[in-house]
């Protein structure tokens, strides 16, 4: 019988750049379990006609094992919804947290809003994995190292995700940051 401290939920939140090697880290830390019930939540919308975006899709969904259960929450789900609805939830993975805020702008129009227009929706998901009961992944990029974007959009996203990871790494029980392919643990 596994011991109480292994009953435990654990959450970790994967912090990187751009192609630094979290989504792979990530994906490694739950490879492990070596488990058919891995749930992998995918977060971007497809759009049709963008061949690159399909192509990183693509990759992404190559480099996981065939057992695994995909869930794509970008079209038409909800991620906080996912991770709170009943039952006993499977090792989860979700990547990434980036396109999930990028589809909470575009679906509240808040690209142009006052600031706090998404807030409701951040604090949701926050509160959603504060409460996960299981293993639970959270990829996320790191935004903050870089200059000061050019645009009010570039400014509210490195902004957003920038409050978002800082609230999700509060609830999270490891933080990582990936960095040039080696993971470098924070908490």
């Amino acid at each position: 019988m596994p011991s109480p401290v292994s009953l435990r939920p654990r959450r970790t939140l994967v912090l990187g750049g751009a192609r630094s090697g979290k989504s792979g880290h990530a994906e490694g830390l739950l490879g492990a379990l070596d488990d058919d019930r891995v749930r992998y939540v995918a977060t971007a919308r497809r759009y049709p006609g963008d061949d690159d975006w399909e192509d990183r899709i693509d990759l992404h969904r190559r480099r996981r094992p065939a057992s695994w259960t995909t869930v794509e929450t970008g079209a038409d789900g909800s991620l906080v919804d996912l991770l709170t609805a009943p039952g006993v939830h499977p090792p989860t993975l979700v990547d990434d947290l980036g396109t999930w805020l990028t589809c909470e702008l575009d679906d509240a129009a808040a690209w142009d809003a006052p600031r706090g227009t998404i807030a409701p929706r951040a604090n949701a998901l926050v509160d959603a994995v504060a409460g996960f009961d299981g293993r639970l992944l959270l990829v996320s990029p790191e935004v903050g190292l870089g200059v000061i974007p050019e645009t009010r959009s570039g400014r509210l996203f490195r902004d957003e995700i920038g409050a978002l990871n800082s609230r999700l790494a509060e609830v999270c029980d490891d933080v990582v940051l990936v960095v040039a392919g080696i993971a470098l643990t924070l908490k």
